[in-house]
């Protein structure tokens, strides 16, 4: 594939993924100021007629959809050797999949998220559209504008309309999430196919496991004795290999999930935030206690640059990791580490430090504190740990992306604390794509400024 920097009037990032058929991008809308996705297809289908025509079918199904359930199209065009592309709303919250990396999910959580992903599937029925292949890598996390968390369904690539996949006579879908009647060519589908699907979604997020082929489901229960019995029947219901048996829509099952997360004390319109989280406010205890191990507290400053008036930068015992400091909050430092458990990540010691103008009360959202909290994690995931963090007390502003010459990465940012100022929550990796180290890194402050940025940009690990 050539090098590609720009198409069109979209400045190109890096890549998202790529498949079999075609990249996606994270690009820039120079324009309208925005990062958007856009999607292009392989060199190696470009003259594929038929590859090409399932490509453009993807984007005017999107289109066609028009629900704020479902990723939409914004753009469509051609690169100068002739490749289609189409530019698509970004998720930059990652997908079901990422949830899943630390194991199953907290029951209700996964119930509601399962609801959310029926409602979007019942929007793409509602426009007479059968998605065919809905899994935990196809359902994805938006932050909104109001800062609320939504989920989007993707990936259209295997979807027809209910007219044509009536008399479908190809074979699709991924095992684990296909229904028998999408595994034996010349059979018709509607939309229970996608219903079959959900079940297996909802499946994996309570069990952590993608269910055996239909009809050899294990029950659930016996993979989490914890599960409910209607929560269990809900799913088998859904998974159902004769469709006549299932959910009769995505809306009813839906409908069903609701009821069952109400039933445990989460009201089915709450927000994806408020039931995302396995960590509330005691994660700053945590970081701060196991940062602080037994070591006393250091009141010495590693080294100092040129304006030190201003910024401050403070090294941990190992060397490793470095970072510059609006110096009025270097009063005390611990820099023994940490241990990632404090975050659901595998548990260790790694390099870490953190850094305050009063260290005592760094736990204490009531108590005003300007300070900064940094670990290096060598396993699990960090972000979607970080996507997980709720503060009780405070309001979720959302996340956006960051990107500077060395990381990139999520920060998540909550205002309005009980002591009147503002934490942030960043999950970093290399800027060069590689997958190690990654960097937790918490940020208390007050005042109406953002340190956050310019702390993220001075982050040094060796």
């Amino acid at each position: 594939m050539h090098s590609l920097e720009r198409i069109g009037r979209y400045r190109l990032e890096r890549p998202l993924g790529t498949g079999a058929f075609a990249t996606v991008w994270l690009a820039h809308d120079d324009e309208l100021a925005a990062l958007v996705a856009v999607k292009v297809l392989a060199e190696n289908w470009a003259h594929r007629l038929d590859i090409r025509e399932r490509f453009l079918s993807e984007a005017r199904l999107l289109r066609r959809a028009g629900s704020s359930r479902v990723v939409q199209v914004y753009d469509i065009g051609e690169l100068p050797d002739g490749r289609p592309y189409f530019v698509m709303q970004y998720a930059d919250g990652g997908t079901l999949a990422d949830l899943l990396a630390d194991g199953p999910l907290p029951v209700p959580r996964a119930l509601v998220l399962t609801a959310q992903a029926a409602r979007s599937a019942a929007a793409l029925h509602e426009a007479g559209i059968v998605h065919r292949d809905i899994k935990p890598t196809n359902v994805l996390l938006h932050t909104a504008p109001d800062g609320e968390r939504r989920l989007l369904l993707a990936d259209l690539g295997l979807a027809k309309s209910l007219a044509q996949a009536s008399v479908l006579t190809l074979a699709a879908g991924s095992a684990g999430y296909q229904p028998p009647e999408q595994a034996e060519p010349g059979e018709g589908i509607d939309a229970r196919a996608d219903v079959y699907s959900l079940g297996a979604v909802g499946y994996e997020l309570v069990t952590g496991t993608v269910p055996g082929p239909p009809g050899k489901v294990v029950p659930p229960r016996r993979l989490r004795p914890d599960l409910g019995e209607d929560v269990e029947r809900a799913l088998l219901r859904a998974m159902e290999p004769d469709r006549e048996r299932r959910w009769p829509a995505a809306h009813v099952f839906a409908d069903e999930l609701e009821r069952l997360a109400a039933a445990s004390g989460v009201k089915p319109g709450r927000r994806l935030d408020g039931v995302r989280g396995r960590l509330g406010t005691g994660t700053l205890v945590l970081a701060a206690v196991l940062a602080a191990g037994a070591a006393a507290v250091t009141v010495t400053l590693v080294l100092q640059r040129p304006h030190a008036a201003e910024e401050t930068a403070v090294k941990d015992s190992t060397g490793r990791v470095t970072v510059q400091v609006p110096a009025g909050w270097a009063r005390q430092v611990r820099d023994s580490g940490w241990d990632p458990r404090a975050l659901g990540l595998p548990s260790g010691h790694e390099p870490g430090l953190v850094v305050a103008d009063d260290l005592a009360h760094w736990s204490d959202l009531r108590t005003t504190v300007d300070g900064v909290f940094l670990g290096v994690s060598e396993h699990g995931d960090v972000t979607a740990r970080v996507n997980a963090l709720v503060h009780s007390g405070c309001h979720d502003s959302g996340s956006r992306t960051f990107t500077s010459a060395r990381w990139k990465g999520l920060i998540r940012t909550w205002n309005a604390c009980p002591d009147g100022g503002t934490v942030t929550e960043s999950a970093l990796g290399p800027a060069d794509g590689s997958t190690r180290p990654q960097v937790y890194v918490q940020v208390r402050q007050q005042g109406g400024g953002d340190a956050t940025d310019a702390i993220l940009r001075s982050l040094r690990v060796t």
